[in-house]
């Protein structure tokens, strides 16, 4: 099957370093007919590259060893082949021993069965096939010049295999699937809580893609697991994904979307601020959610997210001719006219922030950049080059903003003034 050799493929990709710029050979990947592929019914090409899997691993990083949830079966908390799910731990030490950061991981979505029963043959649907030790980077560094603010804190990252940003609840027998991310979720919590983590003084929700959407579901009940004298904040990189009309006039990810929430009965689980006045589907997306967050939280995101242009705004069943191609492989390849297209697409992006940016205890970092994802990397997280939004890198932004050092509020001029940007091309 062409998509299982593309995976196998993919999961050794590393960034091909130059300065600003990850690149990929896509050709040498699908074949010279990759357009043909619709990516959104597996997993997304995407969501595969970025992240900590796409950065070159610094070679002194941090491996940490994976823990299944032991007993998480009998609360019905398993992954979509019924496994246990797990999740990856580096204690604290000294000043924050006491502070927990939760990463949740990403990794797209299925909304079929079809693409359901494909993704628990992966490490995105089934334990069998989690990495037994995975590099802690970025915001999961255990060093201060990698993560001034958090190196030192019990850091977690929840592996993700339910395929519904921890927010599903149901099942279907005929196909073996298990839709189980709020059971997944409730049973992390509370493995967590046992592990020391109900005596944090300091503890914030973190997460990146379909993880910074689930961020963004679940911040309010993290809330709840602590005491009022906890500082508890939330934290959503690149899961601001917009309900945005795609380069045919159609709705491509609401689309999808729609098929995710129904398949895994997410609706019983999603916010009811949200569900008593908006369809179950459109309170998927964040931007129907984030006024009605009590807890404080940040928002990491790009103007120009790579994954929705490539999957959401420009994906080939809305772009059949290949217009956008080149612009979706390399945003200097973009012609006036879709880079018109992409800025409204950004000004939609702000006008979605702009309530919830008024809110003081809320922080907001929104680069003019092609990429997603930037709290795992080393490279935008942290480093000698990392993006800049007034003179702060993201980790000091972020830092800034926990700690409440100062207010946050850091909107990037429009493409392409920002030239600290790491630009993802695709050759």
């Amino acid at each position: 099957m062409r998509v299982v050799g593309f995976w196998v493929v993919i999961s050794v990709l590393l960034v091909l370093g130059r300065r600003g710029v990850e690149s990929f050979e896509v050709d040498e990947i699908f074949g010279k007919n990759s357009s043909d592929l619709s990516f959104l019914e597996s997993m997304s090409f995407l969501e595969s590259v970025y992240g900590v899997s796409a950065a070159a691993v610094p070679p002194n990083a941090l491996m940490v060893g994976l823990t299944l949830v032991q007993g998480a079966a009998d609360k019905g908390a398993v992954c979509l082949d019924g496994t246990l799910p797990g999740y990856h731990l580096h204690r604290g030490f000294g000043t924050g021993a006491n502070s927990w950061l939760i990463q949740l991981e990403g990794g797209g979505w299925c909304n079929n069965l079809r693409s359901c029963i494909y993704r628990k043959t992966t490490h995105r649907g089934s334990s069998k096939y989690f990495e037994k030790v995975i590099p802690f980077t970025g915001i999961l560094s255990n060093k201060p010049e990698e993560n001034p603010d958090f190196f030192n804190w019990n850091r977690v990252k929840v592996r993700y295999c339910d395929g519904a940003s921890f927010s599903g609840d149901s099942e279907n027998k005929a196909a073996g699937l298990q839709f189980r991310g709020q059971k997944i979720w409730l049973a992390a919590m509370e493995e967590l809580m046992s592990k020391g983590m109900r005596n944090a003084d300091q503890a914030l929700l973190s997460g990146c893609s379909a993880g910074g959407l689930a961020s963004v579901l679940h911040c309010d009940e993290f809330r709840t697991l602590f005491p009022i004298s906890t500082k508890v904040k939330c934290l959503a990189d690149a899961g601001l994904f917009m309900d945005a009309t795609d380069v045919s006039g159609g709705h491509t990810l609401r689309s999808f979307f729609a098929g995710v929430v129904s398949l895994q009965d997410v609706q019983k689980n999603l916010p009811s601020a949200c569900t008593d006045h908006l369809d179950p589907t459109s309170c998927f997306f964040p931007q129907n959610l984030i006024a009605n967050i009590k807890t404080p939280m940040f928002i990491l995101n790009t103007a120009y997210d790579s994954w929705q242009l490539q999957e959401s705004l420009a994906p080939p069943t809305a772009d059949p001719q290949g217009n956008w191609r080149d612009c979706k492989m390399n945003n200097e390849r973009c012609s006036a006219s879709q880079i018109q297209f992409l800025q409204g697409f950004r000004t939609r992006m702000l006008n979605a922030v702009k309530g919830f940016s008024t809110s003081r205890q809320n922080g907001l970092f929104i680069n003019s950049c092609f990429a997603h994802c930037q709290s795992e990397r080393q490279d935008t997280w942290f480093a000698d080059d990392s993006p800049i939004v007034n003179d702060k890198p993201v980790a000091i932004a972020v830092g800034d903003w926990y700690f409440d050092r100062a207010s946050v509020k850091a909107i990037d001029c429009a493409y392409p003034c920002d030239r600290t940007c790491h630009n993802l091309v695709f050759k």
